[in-house]
């Protein structure tokens, strides 16, 4: 089964489904966030994302479910199928100029389908790949797989840019986003079956409706059994509920007309410019894990990716809550485009981490639970952090209060990753003691 073809396949898998990915989020948020046609304030905002991502997040475990009983391979082929159906269906009605809650509940089942296959590649990949290549294969396909998201978000925005601003410059661009899960299907449709897991027998012994009811439990309990996974689902859900604060605040200050030059730029652009950012720290988050991973171990380097984020959170955040206008404005913008960056490059590697630690540690019986789960704290997290931020933000987005309860959270994530590593050894010891 660990035939170098087939890892190949299941990467351009991904790599296909995240350009797909890429185009339609930009498409979407030039259809809503930074649509002439539509006003948004952070209330509509936050109720968009919730709408996009919380429903799934509350069926993610269930769903989960599944990829432990049913043919993974099977599964990559339905859902990007099903994708490429539901981005024609949105097409159609961004050109019909639908409202924004019918097209919201559109894009919640394009996005849900997208996640549903992240995990699926994700749970697949020790199927097809050696244990000791895991952590740098993740860094490479995550290294490319943000480049093709990036290019993907790059070519949304240049075909509003040529088509123009409003429903059908984004229609056009979301049309396009299907020619990725097209593509994604067609690559699983060349596995053979059974080859991306579960292994045969290993969901034997109840019934899928009693899998499915019991995916959040599963998840959960095996994730808090090992100490290096739980640590590694803290540090993803600390800093999802950061960034998702950042990322209301950046829309926000984005939203404002452009003044004296403005390093950021404003509008779509401007998003694009602080997009790119994060996926360029995304990409050099790459290439530093594997080097860390083996040498620090990987609650190490969890607890540096947040300490980092915290600093980034002080220094690089706090100008654009305090800044007035002119040069002083103008730097804020600047440090926040390089704070992007520097997000990217922590949360990845963080993430990076945790996906080595659920890959390694998870049996193949639970891993498509675990990794569902994991999406599910992704979003929750981040959708969470969008609608209390929401509440206290005003609407040019600068709000100090937001970005030092950042920085505390941070903190209280790398506090509460240390509590864990405490009860790590005390639980090998009992392992060990039952063994003997």
């Amino acid at each position: 089964m660990r035939d170098h073809p087939a890892v190949l396949r299941l990467a351009v898998v991904r790599f296909a489904g995240q350009f797909g990915d890429g185009m339609f989020q930009a498409a979407l948020s030039g259809a809503i966030l930074f649509n002439p046609e539509r006003e948004t304030d952070p209330l509509a905002i936050a109720a968009g994302f919730a709408v996009l991502l919380l429903p799934y997040s509350l069926i993610g475990p269930y769903a989960g479910a599944l990829l432990d009983r049913w043919d993974r391979r099977n599964v990559l082929l339905v859902a990007n199928a099903s994708r490429a159906v539901l981005i024609g269906v949105v097409t159609l009605g961004l050109l019909a100029g639908i409202g924004e809650t019918p097209l919201l509940l559109l894009a919640l089942a394009v996005v849900g389908v997208s996640r549903f296959v992240m995990a699926g590649v994700s749970a697949a990949l020790p199927r097809v790949l050696a244990q000791q290549w895991l952590v740098p294969m993740n860094s490479v396909l995550a290294t490319v797989a943000s480049a093709c998201a990036g290019l993907g978000a790059a070519m949304a925005v240049a075909i509003i840019g040529l088509v123009g601003a409003g429903d059908t410059g984004s229609a056009v661009a979301v049309a396009a986003s299907g020619a990725g899960s097209i593509a994604s299907a067609v690559i699983a449709l060349r596995f053979r079956p059974r080859v991306l897991g579960p292994a045969p027998g290993t969901s034997a012994g109840s019934s899928a409706i009693h899998a499915i009811a019991t995916g959040l439990r599963t998840g959960a309990r095996a994730v808090w059994q090992s100490a290096q996974v739980t640590t590694a689902m803290i540090g993803i859900g600390t800093h999802r509920i950061v960034f998702g604060g950042n990322t209301l605040l950046m829309v926000l200050v984005l939203r404002q007309p452009r003044t004296g030059g403005s390093g950021l730029g404003s509008g779509l652009v401007g998003f694009g410019v602080a997009i790119a950012a994060t996926a360029t720290g995304m990409l050099v988050a790459a290439a530093v894990a594997p080097l860390l991973i083996p040498r620090w171990g990987r609650p190490r380097t969890v607890i540096a990716g947040l300490c980092t984020a915290a600093v980034v959170q002080v220094t690089l955040v706090t100008p654009i809550a305090v800044a007035d206008a002119g040069a002083a404005l103008q730097r804020a913008h600047e440090l926040l485009l390089l704070g992007a960056f520097f997000f990217g490059l922590a949360g990845q590697t963080i993430k990076l981490t945790g996906d080595a630690t659920m890959q390694i540690d998870i049996d193949d019986a639970r891993r498509g639970q675990v990794f569902a789960l994991q999406d599910t704290v992704f979003n929750i997290a981040f959708v969470l952090a969008i609608a209390t931020a929401a509440l206290i933000i005003p609407p040019d987005g600068r709000s100090l209060p937001l970005v030092i309860a950042g920085a505390v959270i941070y903190c209280c994530g790398i506090a509460a990753v240390l509590l864990v590593l405490r009860r790590g050894p005390a639980q090998d010891r009992r392992k060990l003691s039952a063994l003997g």
